[in-house]
């Protein structure tokens, strides 16, 4: 079974509530109707009714009927959600008729959604920046408990046959968002890209902490900081199987893990890479992407208390239909995780 089979049955069986904020863009719509008709995930999409369901008549959706709609000018809309921006950013200087103006944006309305329980995750990024997408989800979702940083993870899906990963399947991460991570930063993305691995690659995590050093074969500041990082990871998650610092090659194949690290947990069989900078990882995956005719699904934005996906605004229907399904499975995890 491919991957997003696996994925949809996952979500199928315990179907969540996803917000999309771009309730009135065309390829939204089309992806909504068609995770309503697969059975896949209540979707709640934010806009003017009318404007919405015309829409979906005009492209012939026969779904749509049947997701929730809001709208975000209704004033009992506002009256829930406003009170809550407010109490959220009152200290950051923002007045109450700021809150209500805001509360009527749709990227924070999904998110205030998200934040008080009346859906489980957002997906949005059709029509928006990143920026934006992401000052939302921060400002009101925050970080889960333990994480001060979000990071971005890449699930990697290797040709078949490949002798890499698990079931041809990896994760790269920070390929996306943190330029240069403190060792406690790394260490954090190190525990959220292995329940990435859990929530939406399917697999048991083996994480490998890269760096230019295998074991001590180099000195170098930047060899400490993954060092330490991995110090940190293992007293965050004891139990996860990881090991650092380690050079690529030690980390996946285990004749030279074997040579270079002899006694590695991980038997140079890592399926997810932590990188030690966001350059050196956003190399990384475009490299493997294109010279190895890998295919990069991501980022996943993790770190968050509740999960947030943001788009490319070049998106096809089909990504955000993906998008909401690993979304719907990462809401999943994220509960399972409290």
């Amino acid at each position: 079974m491919e991957l997003f089979d696996k994925l949809a049955a996952k979500a199928k069986a315990s179907r969540q509530r996803i917000v999309l904020p771009e309730g009135t863009e065309a390829r939204t719509l089309t992806a909504a109707d068609r995770i309503i008709a697969d059975n896949i995930a209540d979707i709640i999409l934010i806009g003017d009714p009318k404007e919405v369901l015309g829409l979906a008549r005009d492209l012939s959706l026969r779904n749509i009927s049947r997701a929730l709609i809001v709208n975000p000018a209704d004033e009992a809309v506002l009256d829930r959600y406003a009170p809550m921006l407010y109490e959220l950013r009152k200290h950051k200087g923002m007045t109450e008729k700021e809150a209500r103006l805001t509360a009527g944006n749709p990227l924070y309305l999904g998110c205030l959604m998200v934040k008080c329980g009346d859906a489980d995750g957002q997906v949005a990024g059709a029509e928006n920046t990143t920026g934006n997408v992401l000052r939302a989800a921060f400002q009101v979702i925050k970080t889960k408990k333990g994480i001060d940083v979000v990071s971005g993870a890449f699930i990697m899906l290797l040709p078949e046959g490949s002798p890499f990963g698990t079931d041809g399947i990896m994760v790269f991460a920070d390929c996306a968002v943190v330029p240069d991570p403190t060792s406690q930063e790394l260490a954090q993305i190190a525990v959220s890209a292995a329940e990435t691995a859990r929530d939406i690659a399917m697999i048991e995590p083996r994480v490998a902490m890269l760096s230019f050093s295998t074991k001590g074969s180099a000195r170098h500041e930047r060899v400490e900081k993954v060092v330490e990082a991995t110090r940190l990871a293992h007293e965050m998650a004891p139990d996860l199987i990881l090991d650092g610092e380690l050079q690529a090659d030690a980390a996946i194949v285990p004749r030279v893990s074997a040579t270079k690290a002899p006694g590695s947990v991980l038997n140079g069989r890592a399926n997810v890479l932590v990188f030690p900078s966001l350059e050196v990882g956003n190399i990384a995956y475009k490299l493997v992407q294109r010279l190895g005719g890998v295919q990069a699904v991501g980022p996943v934005l993790q770190g968050l208390a509740a999960p947030v996906s943001d788009l490319s605004r070049g998106c096809f229907p089909e990504d955000i239909y993906k998008t909401i399904i690993m979304t719907a499975c990462q809401a999943i995890g994220a509960k399972e995780h409290k």
